[in-house]
């Protein structure tokens, strides 16, 4: 490169010279690497080097490249050489159909996909006759190729994980074109001539900023799927309506206040995150507004939970990844925020029936203040596995009632999920997955309600309904056949989906109201017995559920079936043989609730007094069990068991063993769980034993035990107990072994003669504090790197080599003796756990310290719930109780 300049050339024409050199060096470097041909397909993209092994075979030219149909190269690869090897593709494979050069292969720290360096195309790959499919995802083009447009026989073109902020003009000369997907850019508008892609039948533009679209889109006369999800669309060309093939059209997550109307009913069209039928409001700021480059940025450590937000405004990550946004003027004056994490408990977490938990709950002081402008909050959750009917919200206290604020998800990375909401002022939030649901207001004129979940679903008001208007809210539970068919001992059962109506106001309507329920799958207007027919109905708080279908006149279509009611509860309809099916119904409703889970308790090698401890769905104890068990050892998982989402339940070790901390989840003796089928149910704790283990091992067990039920479920757990008999509460039990200690392994040898450590506690309650357990976890992480760890605590050299003397065959009896001597010296005296945890970092040890910092955060949250136990805190420091006047099924209201 020095060279190229020295000879004056421009810096491009040095770049490519420099590029032609490594390809040169590459192709005499590598003549006898094994063939990598293999029939019609040439994948290297997961090669190192890959570039450089194609610019190989193209200076070679063996027969078999001409065959060559599919190509896949890394857009990793350095951009001047991914050029230079482009460049070479359309004289040596001309008979290429598939070219991929996807990014994403590369993860950042955060683990988030990296996008490939690719940034254009040589305008020689234009001459790639037979090329139909061609992949440019996760890369970084900002402009689409100019050779693009010209590749006439091109079916497929992925654009997805780029930056394009608009497509040319010239796209709409690719008469082949069947699939393209530009989504997860920042298109903001569309080009016109992308009506005249007459073949097109598949178009993906999600996840872009569009806000309009040009009325052309209407030509595109083979289009059967069309994404627009997560836009800015705030209106649609009545062009739009009138595609003929269309079966899919996805308009989630945009502005748009109103469509059409052939598009309203139509079953294929998803419209979930509009604010469908509401005023404008006065001053709008899209939720997408970004942060102007004046406004401050504060990133806080773990170690701090509070900060100042003046009138400028600024931009908040904690350290817990919860985002915060305030904007200029949000305040009059500077205000000092205070954030908390709780761990999800039943009195912090409320559930509707069909609830689930998907984060930890988030409390924001001082409660009750009302910003002057609302504040944007991002909140990360755990994706829901199940998403047909559902949709993700954030709940929030306000007024001693929980609401859910209308939420946006946006997605990071895969499986980094965000759920941001507008807040008006600071109370507890965390995030829920909840059945579908649907509200309007009802005016004395009228109106229709149906779900967005289930279109087949509606309700209409005649006019006279009500004489004052009144709000009404609609969920869908979607209801599995194969549970149902299981649980009836029938193949032909089938179930609706299951309605849940509520309403404000007087209990009942003036005038009956008319429901449409779809007949339950595989079963049709022509072919039903009405014999078989059952409408069941419930009202809350009630678990009953009654047959009420010769109360009704039930009117049936081929496909649906109408009712009236003149007040709304639970609505369910059943086609069975089964002539009593109150009961059915109620055990049906339970089994929609349980969760199947299995209990596993692992021991760790190398340190078998530390004791995995975890509920798993069934679905995932294979795969996690893989994970574990080249560090973890232990029995086979439990039988299955099944458990309430927010259901408590015990561990507790027995037959000798016991546990070996003072935990705040600890209550006698028996460690303390809450199951959320989404979170891990997961604990670590140590184990000790007052038997001789020099003797012999000591061969215990722990067993689980059910503890309290939700407040929503006590009947119906407290029936499938019963059922049990007398071990209703017992779930599992499961063997735990601590082998027997030989020679120096005993808790006097292996921590050094000389010393006497338990009880042995670092610190304070008031700042937090290591326990001997503690103190033994972080023992069994430092591994070779523990002399740097004890000569930043200060600890002189000649005690580090008689230490090694004295354990030279003992690594772990090397940590232990340095560790708990250094422990002794400490004990009792201010500040010895801060220079731990600065020993740590300045070992380079950030995950030790890290965990480190948890327990004392850990033992700081337990001093203040003693506190407040004792009632020596304000009362505003107390998690929030739940409203006696607040239904227990407040999410269907």
């Amino acid at each position: 490169m020095a060279a190229a300049e020295v000879e004056g050339l421009e810096p491009e024409a040095a770049a490519a010279e420099e590029a032609a050199g490594e390809a040169a060096d590459a192709v005499d470097a590598e003549p006898g690497d094994p063939p990598l041909l293999v029939g019609n397909r040439l994948n290297l993209d997961l090669y190192p080097r890959g570039c450089h092994r194609l610019l190989n075979l193209c200076a070679q030219r063996p027969p078999q490249l001409l065959e060559v149909e599919f190509l896949r190269l890394s857009g990793h690869e350095d951009p001047r050489l991914l050029e230079a090897t482009l460049a070479q593709v359309p004289c040596s494979l001309q008979h290429l159909r598939s070219l991929v050069l996807r990014g994403g292969q590369h993860r950042d720290v955060l683990g988030a996909c990296s996008r490939g360096s690719l940034t254009t195309l040589p305008a020689g790959l234009s001459g790639l006759a037979r090329l139909a499919h061609l992949d440019l995802s996760f890369n970084s083009l900002e402009t689409l190729p100019a050779c693009i447009p010209q590749m006439r026989g091109l079916s497929t073109l992925l654009l997805s994980y780029n930056s394009l902020s608009e497509l040319p003009e010239a796209l709409g000369a690719l008469p082949s074109l069947t699939f393209l997907s530009v989504s997860h850019n920042g298109l903001q508008t569309l080009p016109t001539a992308l009506g005249s892609l007459s073949t097109l039948q598949r178009l993906d533009l999600s996840e872009n900023l569009l806000d309009t679209l040009p009325p052309e889109i209407g030509g595109l006369s083979s289009l059967t799927e069309l994404n627009l999800a997560s836009n800015r669309l705030q209106g649609l060309p009545t062009s739009l309506a009138h595609l003929p093939l269309l079966t899919r059209l996805d308009l989630r997550d945009n502005q748009l206040r109103d469509v059409p109307l052939e598009l309203l009913d139509a079953p294929f069209v998803r419209l979930r995150g509009n604010p469908l039928g509401k005023a404008l409001p006065a001053s709008h700021s899209p939720p997408e507004t970004p942060v102007t480059p004046e406004m401050p940025r504060l990133f806080l450590n773990s170690d701090l939970d509070s900060f100042l937000v003046t009138p400028q405004g600024c931009s908040v990550t904690l350290a817990c990844g919860v985002r915060l946004q305030f904007p200029a003027g949000a305040t009059s004056s500077p205000v000092n925020i205070q954030y908390r994490l709780w761990l999800p408990e039943p009195h912090l977490v409320p559930l509707g029936p069909h609830d689930s938990l998907l984060s930890g709950v988030l409390e924001l002081q001082p409660h009750g203040v009302a910003f002057r402008q609302e504040v944007g909050l991002w909140l990360l959750f755990v994706p829901p596995r199940a998403r047909r009917c559902r949709e993700v919200v954030v709940r929030t206290l306000s007024d001693d009632s929980w609401s859910d604020l209308e939420t946006y998800l946006e997605e990071e990375a895969p499986k980094r999920l965000w759920a941001h909401c507008q807040v008006p002022h600071f109370s507890w939030f965390l995030v829920v997955s909840r059945p579908v649901s649907n509200t309007c207001l009802v005016p004395p004129q009228g109106t229709l309600l149906y779900s967005s979940g289930h279109p087949g679903v509606k309700v209409t008001f005649p006019p006279g309904a009500t004489n004052e208007p009144r709000h009404v809210r609609m969920q869908v539970v979607h209801v599995g056949s194969r549970e149902l068919r299981a649980l009836l001992e029938e193949p032909e059962a089938a179930a609706s989906p299951l309605l849940c109506l509520s309403q404000s106001g007087p209990p009942s309507f003036l005038r009956p109201v008319t429901v449409q329920l779809p007949l339950p799958p595989g079963v049709t207007g022509l072919s039903l017995d009405r014999a078989c027919l059952h409408l069941l109905y419930r009202t809350p708080p009630e678990v009953v559920w009654d047959d009420i279908t010769a109360q009704v006149a039930l009117e049936i279509t081929h496909l649906y079936a109408r009712f009236q009611v003149t007040h709304f509860s639970w609505y369910w309809l059943w086609y069975t043989t089964k002539t009593c099916v109150e009961g059915l119904a109620r055990k049906a409703w339970e089994r929609l609730r349980l969760h199947r889970v299995n209990l596993i308790a692992l021991q760790r090698r190398r340190d078998p007094e530390q004791v995995l401890l975890q509920c798993l769905p069934g679905n995932k104890v294979d795969a996690t069990l893989r994970r574990l068990l080249d560090r973890y050892r232990g029995p086979e998982p439990s039988d299955t068991v099944e458990m309430f989402e927010g259901e408590k339940f015990f561990a507790a070790f027995e037959r000798g063993i016991d546990v070996d901390a003072d935990r705040p989840d600890c209550v006698a003796g028996r460690i303390c769980f809450v199951f959320y089928s989404h979170l891990k149910n997961r604990k670590e704790v140590y184990v000790t034993t007052a038997l001789d283990r020099q003797a012999q091992a000591v061969r215990g067990q722990v067993s689980f035990y059910r503890g309290a039920v939700p407040e929503e479920v006590p009947e119906e757990a407290e029936a499938a107990r019963q059922r049990k008999g007398t071990d209703s509460l017992w779930m599992a039990t499961l063997p735990i072994k601590l082998p027997r200690l030989r020679g120096s392994q005993g808790p006097e040898q292996g921590q050094g003669t000389s010393l006497s450590l338990a009880p042995l506690t670092l610190g304070d309650a008031e700042t937090g504090f290591l326990t001997q357990s503690n103190l033994q976890n972080v023992a069994g992480r430092l591994g070779p790197d523990w002399p740097a760890v004890a000569l930043h605590l200060g600890m002189p050299y000649r005690e580090l080599q008689r230490i090694r003397h004295e354990f030279r065959d003992d690594l772990d009896g090397q940590i232990r003796h340095m560790l708990f001597s250094w422990a002794e010296r400490q004990a009792g005296q201010p500040g010895a756990v801060g220079l731990l945890v600065q020993a740590l970092e300045q070992s380079d040890r950030l995950d030790v310290a890290e965990e480190v910092r948890a327990v004392l955060e850990l033992g700081r949250q337990k001093y203040k719930d003693s506190i407040q136990r004792t009632s020596l805190a304000p009362r505003d420091l107390a998690p929030p109780e739940p409203s006696a006047s607040q239904s227990p099924e407040f999410a269907q209201a």
